[in-house]
């Protein structure tokens, strides 16, 4: 579990997701039709490595399974995890989940972002903005005192069930000082009898908090190619994704654009 205090490993924790929230906004603003996901890779790793950076996500697994690119890209029933493939090429009307992560000698941090391509439904707007305000409300229990499950059931009362999914098998994590580390952040929180609320929050801890939601329910499968986690049911999602520094003051978002 990442508990950072010491002052120079926060200036460069926070270096660190200033770079990671440059790359994302030069991303989002490549986010078009006829583009493919492998040039938006090309860009990232280019881009992290020119301002002294290591893309954390590249090589990142266990011996034989490492993941192969800087960027995660998901389209339309893609959750996350998914390869940016040349043959992945965006058009009118895709929702595309940008993922990424950034090592700056040794801090490590993560970010994720859904955009939409053109004009989409009021069905997909909206699972993007409850999507981002479910992140928002978990960031805001990010507090010295408060519990995991504080951070969890924020999250899941701002997305209303009965309309969406909540993506149960993929969870927030720590971060900091590896690519994943303790605690585990659900989206939700399964038990209801309140005697298991996870660990308690202090001054220090790292936190990289992402709801991934759907316009169906909340089942996954492993696409084709090993790497894509999709929803089940052929639903659309969306994943957004902050890197958080618990505070005296509160929590501190380091990767916002």
């Amino acid at each position: 579990m990442a508990i950072i205090t010491r002052e120079e490993d926060i200036e460069l924790l926070r270096e660190s997701g200033k770079i990671l929230a440059d790359t994302m906004k030069e991303l989002v603003e490549r986010v078009r039709e006829g583009v493919s996901a492998a040039e938006l890779n090309i860009f990232a790793e280019k881009y992290i490595h020119d301002h002294g950076a290591v893309p954390s996500f590249k090589m990142y697994g266990p011996k034989g399974r490492e993941y192969p690119a800087a960027l995660c890209v998901s389209v339309n029933d893609e959750i996350v995890h998914s390869l940016p493939s040349e043959d992945k090429i965006f058009t009118q009307g895709d929702v595309v989940g940008l993922d990424c992560g950034v090592n700056l000698h040794g801090l490590f941090t993560d970010c994720a972002m859904t955009v939409a391509i053109g004009d989409v439904s009021d069905s997909l707007s909206r699972l993007l903005s409850v999507t981002r305000r479910a992140l928002e409300s978990g960031i805001e229990q990010a507090r010295i005192g408060n519990y995991i499950a504080d951070i969890s059931t924020a999250i899941q009362s701002a997305i209303p069930e009965h309309e969406y999914g909540i993506v149960r098998d993929l969870v927030g994590h720590g971060v900091g000082y590896s690519v994943h580390e303790d605690p585990r952040i659900p989206n939700f929180w399964p038990w209801k009898n309140g005697t298991d609320r996870g660990p308690q929050i202090v001054k220090g801890m790292v936190l990289a908090l992402e709801p991934m939601v759907t316009t169906g329910d909340w089942h996954i499968v492993t696409g084709e190619d090993g790497w894509s986690v999709k929803t089940q049911d052929g639903s659309i999602a969306a994943h957004f994704e902050h890197t958080v520094i618990v505070t005296k003051d509160g929590p501190e978002v380091i990767t916002k654009m």
